[in-house]
Formats: structure tokens, C-alpha cells, sequence
């Protein structure tokens, strides 16, 4: 059995998630320890237990250790099982980290599969249901399987109450490319959204990102919605390239001014189009799992985070497969698997 220390590298839940998808796609047991030992309350939260649980329904693993503040888990899984899921987090706990749990095992899986998933879909420190839609599932479209989310309800923190469908056509196995080069920009859009908030909120927003990022009024939009349980505001900026889409968020909170918001987003932007590589920080951190899974592949990346490092020494532990990491370049770092 596997043994993975739960405090390595950034010590946090996605050493978790990563090795249930790992597990489940190779069928290796695992038992992790010191879980989240990095974070200011370790051991599982809400989000983290249904991550497992969920992992634990689709292949009918045997687990020890799958409650609330736990710091070990044993996880031995079993045969992956397509069909229809739903998974509730009960709080504002981020939806579309669940997934990312469930998701490799099921792309691959005997049979087509719907999983809605209830909780926060626009979380701070957590990737946006849009990002996942419009960036990270068009890439993994081309490595074989069809995936389509559908955003039934927002739900922000911290009341959460949204949800999404993500409906799965399996892929024989994974196949994978080379992401090298970004080639011109395309299309630049910015959306302010608010719930339950006045909308002059959104058009503040936009009025920074125009000045700032020159967009034109035919490239910005905002909406305002009011099925959600809580207020929340997001602001997303999609710049699309001849190769993907990158989204860029800045969350609303209590007690921070619109301005800030936007320019969040701004400066996450403006980070990425000052390097010429196609795939952004967080990007490079989401998209290796299923690229290491395919076997050969090769992405250029702005920036790789001590998450992603922490990612790259989590999946050799269960692949068979190398990573290497090129930071001598000026315009970013290449990542390359064997």
C-alpha cells in the first residue's frame, strides 16, 4: 500500500484529491497521513469528506478514516462504476474541487456518466465553475473523452447553495499533446456578476478593467441574479488565444471595494499576457494530472507554483511516467512527461 505524507510540499487538500483520482484510475491503495498538516484547520472539512465519499461510492472502496477532522485515511478502491451521481457538500465548500476527485476515474470509465454536484460553485481559493468550463474541460475534450458542465444555480461563499451537471462520455484511454505556443489572442471578454447586490457594483468593475486593460464596451458585460441563497460578486476576464481560453477571477467580500475586485483579475491578466506561454499558473497546476495519466506530453507554463511541484511528486508516485521541469527559459518554465 501506498503511504503519502499529507504535509509534503504546500500541505494541502489537493494531495488529498489527487490521490483518490490516482488511486481510482490505477487502482492502487493508499493510505495518506497528516492531512492538510499545512493549512490553519488540518484534517478533512466538509468539501474534503464528500471528495472521498464520492470517490468511495463510484468504485465501492474500502475506506477507514473518512470523517469530519480526520488526519489519516485509508483508501483501497475498487472497480470504477459509470451511471448517475449527486453529491451534496452541505455547506459553501468548493463544487468544483469535488470533481476534480471524481473526474479522471470517470473519463475513463465502462459508460457515460452524470454527476451534479451541490455547494459553492464560485469560491475564493477554489477554481470557478467558469474557469473549469471554458479552460480546463476544453483540454481535456482532446484527450479523448466528451465532457460538458452545465451551471444549474450560483452558489458563493459563504451561503453556497449552487450547483452543476457535468455529463461524461468515457474515452478508451487518454491521449496526449503538446502546448507549447499561444499564438494570437482572439476574443477578451470581461463579465461582472452580483447576487443579491446593486448592480452598479458589476459596472464599477468594468470601468477599471476598461481603463486598464483598453477593453472596448462590445468585450465587457455584466448580469445580475437573485435565485442565490447569499450575496456574492465575481469578476472573470477570458483572454482566448488561437490555442485555449485562460480565465482570470477577482471575488467580492465584505469590506473590499470594487475597484480591488477588478483588480485582482487585472493583475492576474496583465501576468500572464507579459509572458508569451499559452497556459497559466493555475492551468499548469490542473491540467497535469490528466496529461501525466495520456503518458507523453509537453505544456509551456508562465509560472509553476510549490503546488504544482507538490502535484509533480504526488503523480510519480502512482505513474509510471517522469516529469521534468525547464525554468531557464525567460518567458516561463516547459513541463515535460515521459
Amino acid at each position: 500500500m501506498l503511504v503519502i505524507d499529507g504535509q509534503q510540499g504546500e500541505g494541502g487538500g489537493q494531495i488529498l484529491r489527487s490521490s483518490l483520482a490516482l488511486s481510482m484510475v490505477t487502482g492502487t491503495p493508499f493510505r495518506i497521513e497528516n492531512i492538510r498538516a499545512g493549512r490553519r484547520k488540518p484534517g478533512l472539512m466538509r468539501q474534503h469528506l464528500t471528495a472521498v465519499r464520492a470517490a468511495k461510492k463510484i468504485c465501492d472502496a474500502y475506506v477507514i478514516g473518512d470523517e469530519i477532522r480526520s488526519t489519516e485515511l485509508t483508501f483501497r478502491p475498487g472497480t470504477v462504476k459509470a451511471g448517475e451521481y449527486h453529491f451534496s457538500i452541505g455547506t459553501a465548500g468548493s463544487t468544483t474541487l469535488v470533481l476534480q476527485a471524481v473526474l479522471p476515474a470517470l473519463i475513463l470509465a465502462n459508460g457515460k456518466s452524470t454527476v451534479t454536484i451541490e455547494g459553492g460553485t464560485h469560491n475564493p481559493f477554489a477554481p470557478p465553475f467558469d474557469f473549469l468550463q471554458k479552460t480546463f474541460i476544453p483540454l481535456l475534450n482532446r484527450m479523448g473523452p466528451t465532457v460538458e458542465m452545465t451551471l444549474d444555480r450560483h452558489g458563493f461563499f459563504p451561503a453556497g447553495g449552487g450547483s452543476f451537471r457535468v455529463e461524461i462520455v468515457p474515452a478508451e484511454k487518454l491521449t496526449g499533446f503538446d502546448l507549447m505556443n499561444r499564438g494570437n489572442i482572439v476574443r477578451k471578454q470581461a463579465t461582472a456578476i452580483v447576487a443579491n447586490l446593486p448592480i452598479d457594483i458589476a459596472k464599477r468593475e468594468l470601468e477599471v478593467i476598461q481603463k486598464k486593460l483598453s477593453f472596448s464596451t462590445d468585450c465587457i458585460c455584466y448580469k445580475q441574479i437573485n435565485d442565490t441563497p447569499g450575496p456574492g460578486n465575481i469578476v472573470t476576464i477570458e483572454i482566448e488565444s488561437e490555442s485555449l481560453c485562460e480565465v482570470f477571477t477577482g471575488f467580492g467580500e465584505i469590506g473590499r471595494a470594487a475597484e480591488a475586485v477588478a483588480n485582482r483579475a487585472i493583475q492576474m491578466c496583465q501576468r500572464y499576457l507579459k509572458y508569451g506561454a499559452p497556459v497559466g499558473e493555475y492551468l499548469a497546476d490542473q491540467i497535469l494530472l490528466p496529461l501525466a495519466i495520456a503518458g507523453r506530453s509537453q505544456f509551456h507554463a508562465t509560472f509553476m507554483s510549490q503546488h504544482t511541484q507538490t502535484h509533480i511528486d504526488l503523480v510519480q508516485k502512482f505513474l509510471d511516467c517522469r516529469i521534468s521541469v525547464d525554468d531557464r527559459q525567460r518567458d516561463g518554465v516547459t513541463i515535460t512527461i515521459l
